[in-house]
C-alpha cells in the first residue's frame, strides 16, 4: 500500500470521536535523528498544541503532501534495497527502510546487547556501543550494503544462570536494521594525549577544566566518550535458540511474525481495544508534545493505524514504563494480551501526565505568583519615592533611631546625645552593604533604646508597701524593715537612690522570692539574673566593639528589657562567682556595686557613662566567705535565719498548702492536713532552716490526694475545670495587654480621653479576669465530693510521703560521762552537736598518758580547738582535783558523730573540755543542757556566731538549757520571744562558770 493509503488510514483513524489522556514517553531520544532532518515540528502545525480532532486531520493532509514529494527521491534508491530481496519505504533522513526478505535470509544475526528498554518491531532508537570488535563489524556490514542485528535486553542480576553467555539476555528480541554508526570521541583520552603533546612542544594551550575532568573520570574509571552510536530501526520480533560465537555474539535465532490483520477482522473485543488505544495515543497528545513526533514517524512508515500488532507495539514505545514490563510486552506473542497490556501501561501514562501536568501548573501560578506581586512592590516603591511618600532604607532607618531616641532626649545627657548625633551621621555615610554599616546600626540600636534619665514612679506609701511585704512572706522583718526605712527616705527627700542590699541566709528562706516583693512594694519594675559560677567579665562589662557578636553587659540589657532607669536588680548567689581566664567578675562588681561610682558606669559595648545610680541592687547569697572583702565592703548585709517549727507552720497554712491546692486543682474544702501531721511533717521530715523542702512534701501530698479525687470525679470534671482555667489565663493575659497600654498612653497621650479610656479598659479587665476567677471556684464547688480527705499523722501520713528521715537529733536520752551535747552552725541552719570522749584501754604496766586522738572529719580549726581543750583540762583538773592523775596515766580519744560529716569551726572548744573534764571525774553532764564557745588557753570564753540557728537548733532537740558566752547577750536580746519561750539561758565569761552549770554538784 503507498503512503498515500497509510496516511488517509491514518486520518480516517484519527476523526474517530475517541477522547481520553496522555502521558510523556521516551519518544525524544528516538526521534532526535528526524529533529536534524531539516523538518518542521508537530508543534509547528497550526492548531498543534491543543491535540484536538481538527488539527490531527490538518496534519496527516499536510504529512500526505509531504510524503508525496519525498517518494520521487525515495524511488531510486528503493531499487538497490529490493536488491537484498525486500521491499522499501522512504526513512526520516529521506532513506529507505528496508525490511529483509524470508525470515531464512538471517538464520543467525549479531547480537546487540541493551541495558535499558528493548527495542520495539517499527521504532527507532539510539542505542550507545562500546564494544569495538562489534562495532567494527557492524561498520564492515553497512559498508557491504544494509546491516542487520538482533537485539536483546541484558536480565537482571539473579535473573540467569550463566549456563551459556546469551543466558544473560532475555530470548525474546528484536531483529533492526542499522541505519547509521556514528563515532564518539574519547574525551578523556584525547584531551591527555593533547596535554601531553602539547605540554612537551612548550606550548599548552590545552583548557585546563577540560584536563581537570579528564583526570577525574579516569580516576573514578568513569566513562569519558568512545565506542560508537547505533540508530537502529526495529522489524519483528526474534527468540535466540543458540549461541554460535562469542566475542562478538552471534546467535542462531527463529523469525517470529505478527498474524495478519485481516485474520482479526470479525473480532469485536480486539476492534475496541485498538480503538481505545488510538484514543488513549490521542489524548497522549493533549500534554506531552514530544508524542506527536512519534506517532509522526510512525504514520510515514506503516500503512494501518488499526494492525493491533503493530499498534500495540507503538503504544508500548510511547510509554516511559520500566524496563521489565516493556519486556513483558516484546515476550507476548499473542496479539490481543499484547494490546491489552500495552493500553494498561498507556492509561498509567495518562494518569501520570495528568499529574505531572498539575505538578507544573501549581509550581509555575506560584513562581508567577511571586513575580507578580515583586514588581507590584517594586513599582509601589517607585511611586511613593517619587510621590515623597517614602524614602530609602537608610534614611528609613535614620528617622527610625531619632524617633526611638526622642522620647528620652531632654533626660539625656549631654555626652550621650553627642555620641548618638555622630553615630547617625557616619551611618548617612557608609554603604549599607559595608560591614561597618551593621556594626553602627547595632550600636544605635542599643544607643536610643536605653531609657536616658526616664525613671518609673514609685509608690512612696509606707503602708501600702508594708501590706505587700506581710502579703507576700511571712516574718522576715529586718529585711522589711529595712525597705520601709528606704521608703521613708525617699519619701522626706521627695527623691530616692539606689542602694545595694545583700540577704545572707540558707536555702529556702525566701531571698530570691523577697526582691520580686520589694518590687512590687515600690512599684518599679524588676529584673534577675545569677552570677554563680560567672567567670566571663563581659557578661557584666560587655564586649568591645570590634568583636563579631559582641553585646553590651546584663545592666544595659536590663535598662533596655525594663525601659525605665530605676529598676529593682536582683543579683543571685553573688557568693558562688567565678573566676577564668576571662578575667575577675568579682572585681568588674566593685565598679556596678559602689554607690560612688555607679552614677558613670561604663560598659565596654556601649563607651558611654550610664547612669545606674538609682537602680537598687538585691543581693543573695548562702555564706559571706567566699564574698572577696572589697566587695562586701560595698554591701549592707541582712542576715535571713531559719525559721523555727512555728513559724514553718504559720508559713505553711499561709502560704505553701494554699499554693500547692491550687497547683494541683485541689478544692479548698476538698482536703487539707491536720495539725499533727503538718507538726509531724516539719519535726520528721522537713528540718532545715527554709521551707523549700517543706513545699516540696506538700504538694507531693496533694497530688496523691489530686489523684483519688480525679478517679471519683471522672473525666467530664476535669475538662470543665480545663475551661474555666483556660478563661482564666487569658483574661489574666488581656489585663496585661490594657495595663502596658494605659502605661503608654499616660507617656505619649495629647488628650485626656485617650487616657480615661484606656484606664475604662483597665477596669473591664479586671471585671473580666475577676469573672473568670469566680468561674473556676464556681467549677470546684460544683464538682467537690461530699466527704473531704484528711491527712492525719502517723500511717496516714506515711502513705502519702514515705517513713520520715529523722527521727529525732537525740542520741542520748541522758548522756553518760565523756559526753556532752554542743550546738552548731552549718548553711542549711543549726544543729545539735554530740562530742564524746573515752580513755583509750592499755594492756600491761607500761601505760602510756598524756596523748589525744580525734576523729570525726574535723577541720583544721576544730582539731586546734581539741589540743587547746586537752591541755586547758589537764590544767583545770590539776588545779581543781590535784590528786586525779586520769589525764596522766590514759590516753584519750575524742569523735564527733556523724564520720561522714564534714566538720569545723572554734566554738566547740568549751564542749570539748566539759567532756575531757565529765569523764575524769565521772560526773554526767546535767540532763536538757547544751553549750557552744571557744576557750583560750587561759579558759576565757570567746563569743560565737550564729545564735538564732543554734537556739532554734537546742529547741527542735528537746533542749531546755542553753550557756553561751558572755559576748553574745545582744544577739540574744535581739531575738524574737517565741524563739527564746521555755529556754533557760546562761552567759559564761570564763570555764569557770561553765563547770559550775554542767558539771558542779552544787
Amino acid at each position: 500500500m503507498s503512503l498515500r493509503n497509510a496516511a488517509r488510514a491514518v486520518a480516517r483513524a484519527t476523526a474517530r470521536p475517541w477522547g481520553r489522556a496522555a502521558v510523556p514517553s521516551n519518544a525524544d531520544t528516538a526521534v532526535a535523528p528526524l529533529r536534524a532532518s531539516g523538518r518542521r515540528q508537530i508543534s509547528d502545525f497550526p492548531g498543534g498544541s491543543n491535540g484536538d480532532d481538527a488539527w490531527a486531520t490538518r496534519m496527516w493532509n499536510t504529512m500526505r503532501a509531504r510524503s508525496r514529494q519525498r517518494s520521487a527521491r525515495a524511488f531510486h534508491s528503493s531499487s538497490n534495497a529490493a536488491s537484498e530481496g525486500g521491499s522499501a519505504t522512504p526513512t526520516s533522513g529521506g532513506g529507505i527502510m528496508v525490511a529483509s526478505g524470508h525470515p531464512s535470509s538471517h538464520p543467525q544475526v549479531l547480537v546487540v546487547p541493551l541495558n535499558r528498554r528493548p527495542l520495539m518491531p517499527g521504532v527507532i532508537m539510539p542505542v550507545r556501543v562500546m564494544d569495538e570488535r562489534l562495532i567494527q563489524e557492524i561498520e564492515e556490514m553497512k559498508a557491504r550494503g544494509q546491516a542487520y542485528v538482533g537485539t536483546f535486553l541484558k536480565r537482571t542480576e539473579g535473573e540467569s544462570e550463566n549456563v551459556d553467555p546469551s543466558d544473560d539476555m532475555h530470548d525474546i528480541g528484536t531483529f533492526a536494521q542499522v541505519q547509521s554508526v556514528i563515532r564518539v570521541p574519547d574525551i578523556s583520552a584525547d584531551t591527555l594525549k593533547n596535554e601531553d603533546e602539547k605540554g612537551s612542544s612548550g606550548d599548552n594551550k590545552v583548557d585546563i577544566k577540560a584536563k581537570a575532568e579528564a583526570r577525574v573520570r579516569a580516576a573514578k574509571g568513569e566513562d569519558g566518550g568512545g565506542g560508537a552510536t547505533l540508530l537502529l530501526l526495529g522489524h519483528r520480533r526474534l527468540r535466540k535458540t543458540a549461541t554460535v560465537r562469542h566475542q562478538p555474539m552471534v546467535v542462531q535465532v527463529d523469525h517470529i511474525k505478527d498474524p495478519k490483520v485481516a485474520d482479526r477482522d470479525d473480532d469485536d473485543v480486539l476492534k475496541a481495544t485498538a480503538n481505545e488505544v488510538i484514543a488513549t495515543i490521542k489524548d497522549l497528545l493533549k500534554v506531552n508534545p514530544l508524542a506527536k513526533e512519534t506517532l509522526q514517524y510512525f504514520a510515514q512508515r506503516f500503512q494501518d493505524f488499526q494492525d493491533p500488532a503493530k499498534l500495540a507495539d507503538l503504544a508500548a514505545s510511547m510509554c516511559s514504563a520500566d524496563d521489565g514490563a516493556l519486556q513483558e510486552i516484546l515476550d507476548t506473542l499473542d496479539v490481543r494480551e499484547r494490546l491489552q497490556a500495552a493500553l494498561v501501561l498507556l492509561k498509567k501514562e495518562v494518569e501520570l501526565g495528568k499529574l505531572q501536568a498539575d505538578i507544573g501548573r501549581r509550581v509555575e501560578e506560584k513562581i508567577s505568583g511571586d513575580q507578580r506581586r515583586y514588581f507590584l512592590m517594586e513599582q509601589l516603591k517607585s511611586i511613593k519615592k517619587e510621590l515623597g511618600m517614602e524614602r530609602d532604607d537608610k534614611t528609613a532607618l535614620q528617622e527610625k533611631f531619632r524617633e526611638k531616641f526622642a522620647p528620652f532626649k531632654d533626660g539625656a545627657p549631654a555626652h550621650a546625645v553627642k555620641t548618638i548625633d555622630e553615630e547617625l551621621n557616619k551611618l548617612a555615610g557608609l554603604e549599607p552593604s559595608s560591614s561597618e554599616f551593621n556594626v553602627t546600626r547595632n550600636y544605635l540600636e542599643w544607643l536610643t533604646s536605653i531609657p536616658w534619665g526616664h525613671s518609673s514612679e514609685e509608690r512612696l506609701d509606707i503602708s501600702q508597701a508594708a501590706d505587700v511585704l506581710d502579703a507576700d512572706h511571712y516574718g522576715l522583718e529586718d529585711v522589711k524593715e529595712r525597705i520601709l526605712e528606704f521608703i521613708a527616705v525617699g519619701q522626706l527627700r521627695g527623691t530616692t537612690q539606689g542602694k545595694i542590699i545583700t540577704m545572707v541566709g540558707p536555702p529556702g528562706v525566701g531571698k530570691t522570692s523577697i526582691g520580686q516583693s520589694i518590687a512590687r512594694a515600690l512599684d518599679r519594675k524588676f529584673f534577675r539574673f545569677s552570677v554563680g559560677g560567672l567567670s566571663d567579665v563581659a557578661e557584666i562589662k560587655g564586649h568591645r566593639r570590634t568583636y563579631v557578636g559582641a553585646m553590651p553587659g546584663k545592666l544595659v540589657q536590663c535598662l533596655k528589657s525594663t525601659g525605665v532607669s530605676n529598676p529593682v536588680v536582683l543579683i543571685d548567689e553573688v557568693d558562688k562567682l567565678g573566676r577564668g581566664f576571662q578575667g575577675d567578675p568579682a572585681s568588674a562588681l566593685l565598679e556596678l556595686l559602689d554607690p560612688e561610682q555607679n552614677g558613670s558606669f561604663l560598659d565596654h559595648y556601649l563607651d558611654v557613662p550610664v547612669d545606674l545610680s538609682k537602680v537598687l541592687f538585691v543581693c543573695t547569697a548562702n555564706v559571706l566567705d567566699t564574698i572577696p572583702g572589697p566587695l562586701l565592703d560595698r554591701m549592707e548585709v541582712v542576715r535571713l535565719s531559719g525559721y523555727i517549727a512555728d513559724e514553718k507552720r504559720a508559713i505553711a497554712r499561709t502560704y505553701l498548702e494554699k499554693t500547692a491546692k491550687e497547683r494541683s486543682g485541689v478544692g479548698e474544702k476538698e482536703a487539707s492536713i491536720s495539725d499533727a501531721a503538718m507538726n509531724s511533717l516539719i519535726e520528721d521530715y522537713c528540718r532545715e532552716a527554709g521551707v523549700r523542702n517543706l513545699q516540696k512534701h506538700l504538694e507531693k501530698i496533694y497530688r496523691k490526694v489530686a489523684l483519688k479525687l480525679a478517679k471519683a470525679k471522672g473525666p467530664e470534671a476535669s475538662k470543665k475545670m480545663g475551661q474555666a482555667r483556660n478563661k482564666v489565663a487569658a483574661a489574666k493575659k488581656a489585663l496585661e495587654a490594657k495595663e502596658d497600654e494605659l502605661k503608654k498612653a499616660s507617656v505619649s497621650a495629647k488628650s485626656k480621653k485617650t487616657v480615661e479610656a484606656a484606664e475604662k479598659e483597665v477596669e473591664d479587665a479586671k471585671e473580666a479576669l475577676a469573672a473568670a476567677e469566680a468561674a473556676v471556684i464556681e467549677v470546684i464547688e460544683s464538682t467537690e465530693m461530699s466527704d473531704p480527705i484528711v491527712v492525719d499523722a502517723g500511717k496516714d501520713l506515711i502513705e502519702y510521703v514515705g517513713q520520715p528521715p529523722f527521727q529525732t537529733d537525740r542520741i542520748y536520752e541522758q548522756t553518760p560521762p565523756g559526753v556532752v551535747t554542743g550546738l552548731a552552725w552549718t548553711s542549711m541552719g543549726g544543729s545539735t552537736l554530740y562530742i564524746e570522749c573515752t580513755a583509750i584501754h592499755q594492756n600491761g604496766t607500761d601505760k602510756k598518758g598524756g596523748t589525744l586522738t580525734t576523729t570525726g572529719q574535723l577541720g583544721d580549726v576544730m582539731k586546734e580547738s581539741s589540743s587547746i581543750a586537752h591541755t586547758f583540762a589537764r590544767s583545770f583538773l590539776a588545779g581543781r582535783f590535784p590528786g586525779n592523775t586520769f589525764f596522766d596515766d590514759n590516753a584519750l580519744h575524742i569523735h564527733v558523730p556523724a564520720g561522714a560529716t564534714p566538720k569545723d569551726g572554734p566554738s566547740a572548744g568549751c564542749t570539748m573540755i566539759t567532756g575531757m573534764i565529765s569523764l575524769a571525774t565521772d560526773r554526767p553532764v546535767k540532763p536538757n543542757l547544751a553549750m557552744t564557745g571557744e576557750v583560750t588557753l587561759t579558759g576565757i570564753v570567746m563569743p560565737i556566731g550564729g545564735v538564732k540557728e543554734k537556739t532554734i537548733a537546742a529547741r527542735r532537740s528537746g533542749v531546755t538549757t542553753i550557756l553561751f558566752p558572755e559576748g553574745n547577750k545582744k544577739d540574744w536580746d535581739e531575738l524574737s520571744d517565741d524563739i527564746k519561750e521555755g529556754l533557760e539561758v546562761h552567759f559564761v565569761s570564763t570555764y569557770d562558770e561553765v563547770y559550775k552549770h554542767a558539771l558542779s554538784a552544787e
